[in-house]
């Protein structure tokens, strides 16, 4: 294939929806990285002063802006890998040009290491190999499944399989015998919420975008599963893409938008060539595009690749990265559903969420809810990973024990170890231990302890583990990944990290947790997005369950 020019590069992009992103990319790919003629190139295209899209470009991991750029090796340290070498393997690739990169979402099968496009994984130099998404757990406890129901059907993935497997009867169903107002009194009455975090009721968040004024409308698919410890996202997406695109593809039809973008993390590029080759057969199908199952309605969708940012996980930062902007998270009120995507109205739901909709609408409200455990309503996806013998993806029901997960789906702690902790959100929820693990996997139990469920992210830590380490590592991620908007974050998470590694100036116990707790309640307070409130929880569970541990560190620190 030929090698495009600036300016074919140029015209490819400059007219197509939410431009910058694709643009930046196909400059990356041709290069391997950013020349300083690409940025100026951009900069002239789409009217982005040249200060503004340098500052833009820089604020991303993986754009790089010098040889030996993309083709250098990536390798994750995140806090499970480093549990399993991912330190070491980075040492030996550093000959090689490697940069450390955080949690690649690949905690089920480590260590990720990026090559130009192609994730590898191995545990050391000569054993990194290709290796496909894993597919999720098997259903050990029996149970009915949503978003995994099917997943394991032969031929899903593909456009032929997944109509064989029941896939697009719900949209069908909707566009021709519904009302959008029907379609979203179902999910509301589904009691489906967020399931990306945030826990909002997803029937709620789009009756008020389709009672919104203003068009455009858009729906925006947040596929940045940038939470370390979460990976489920990625296997939902590899081995079940159309049930997404029909989930958003349901959203516009209830909510009026003609558009929608899939916003990927960039450390997924296999996951990018399946959902584009998915949209197309979808779209040669005649079930994305133009009157869809022969009605007026349309409905036109785009992947757009993020270039490494964990803030962009936050809906303000992913919309104004789609928009080209320099990826801060927004003020709010307005919202998004008032004022998202190019200030319209808009839908943002993450991939577990729109995954769950079309079996919500082939099944039933009542169908759904009955899925949970006791009075809780419907299921959750858990990504599994650390010191546990059968890490992996499991879809549990809202209300489910967690000691039934741990121990008897997945087997329990290695052999000879037992359970000291776990994480909970990945890391925003901070640890679990001790007695509070006799807890069940729900919003109000969890956060009864001062944690929540978040994301669904859960590493497991043994009794082999400093768990002040454990926790420098997940403060340090955070002081790494704060966008810098807002001080108390931005300062914070540094401090709590200096605090943690012992670098701060000498300090008794006493002092150096009151230093904590104020740093942790003034960015609890102040912060300007999740990732600020979201951080103190580390350090607050620590010197919950470990004070031991941390007067032992502060004083071999001394000594």
């Amino acid at each position: 294939m030929p090698i495009q020019t600036d300016q074919q590069i140029v015209d490819q992009w400059k007219d197509q929806p939410a431009p910058l992103l694709p643009m930046l990319h196909a400059f990356h790919n041709r290069d391997g990285y950013l020349t300083e003629d690409a940025i100026l190139a951009v900069s002239d295209a789409l009217k982005i002063p040249k200060a503004e899209l340098w500052g833009t470009v820089t604020f991303y991991h993986h754009f790089s802006r010098e040889a030996p750029g993309q083709s250098a090796p990536r390798v994750c340290t995140g806090n499970v890998c480093c549990l399993n070498g991912g330190k070491e393997l980075y040492e030996s690739l550093k000959a090689d040009g490697a940069t450390e990169m955080p949690c690649a979402g690949r905690c089920d099968d480590m260590v990720p290491v990026l090559i130009g496009d192609k994730a590898m994984v191995g545990l050391d130099k000569d054993s990194l190999v290709h290796r496909a998404t894993p597919m999720p757990a098997p259903n050990p406890g029996g149970i009915e499944e949503c978003v995994f129901g099917k997943i394991r059907e032969e031929g899903r993935a593909t456009i032929a399989g997944y109509r064989r497997t029941g896939g697009y009867t719900g949209l069908e169903k909707a566009v021709k015998e519904m009302t959008p107002a029907e379609l979203i009194e179902l999910i509301s009455d589904s009691k489906l919420a967020g399931r990306g975090g945030a826990g909002f009721p997803t029937g709620v968040k789009w009756k008020a975008v389709a009672d919104a004024p203003g068009d455009p409308k858009t729906i925006v698919c947040n596929a940045d599963e940038g939470e370390p410890g979460c990976f489920k996202d990625r296997a939902t997406m590899d081995h079940d893409p159309f049930a997404v695109i029909e989930g958003m593809t349901l959203a516009a039809y209830a909510t009026g938008a003609p558009q929608g973008f899939i916003y990927l993390r960039y450390e997924y590029p296999e996951t990018e060539k399946i959902l584009e080759e998915a949209i197309e057969d979808a779209r040669a199908s005649g079930l994305i595009g133009e009157n869809i199952f022969g009605t007026d309605f349309t409905f036109h969708l785009y992947v757009r690749r993020g270039a490494g940012a964990y803030i962009c996980g936050e809906e303000g930062s992913l919309l104004n990265s789609l928009e080209g902007k320099h990826p801060f998270p927004r003020n709010k009120p307005p919202f998004p559903v008032t004022h998202g995507y190019n200030d319209k109205p808009t839908v943002v739901n993450n991939v577990e969420t729109l995954a769950s909709v079309p079996h919500i609408v082939e099944n039933g409200a009542e169908w759904y809810r009955n899925l949970g455990a006791g009075e809780h309503a419907g299921t959750k996806l858990i990504s599994l990973s650390g010191d546990i013998q059968r890490p992996g993806n499991y879809e549990v029901p809202i209300g489910m024990p967690l000691s039934t997960l741990l121990y008897e789906w997945a087997g329990g702690p290695k052999e000879g170890r037992t359970i000291q902790a776990v994480t909970m959100a990945g890391l925003s929820g901070g640890f679990l231990a001790g007695d509070d693990l006799d807890v069940t996997l729900d919003e109000p139990c969890i956060r009864s302890k001062g944690s929540f469920l978040g994301a669904g992210g859960i590493m497991v830590f043994d009794d082999s583990r400093d768990m002040v380490a454990a926790a420098h590592d997940a403060m340090a991620f955070f002081a790494h990944e704060s966008c810098g908007k807002c001080f108390p974050c931005r300062i914070g998470t540094q401090r709590m990290t200096e605090r943690l590694n012992g670098s701060s100036p000498d300090l008794g116990y006493d002092d150096w947790l009151a230093e904590i707790e104020d740093i942790g309640s003034t960015m609890k307070s102040t912060s300007a997005c999740g990732l600020g409130m979201a951080a103190p929880h580390v350090t607050e569970s620590l010197l919950r369950y470990f004070p031991d541990q941390v007067q032992g560190h502060l004083e071999a620190k001394k000594s």
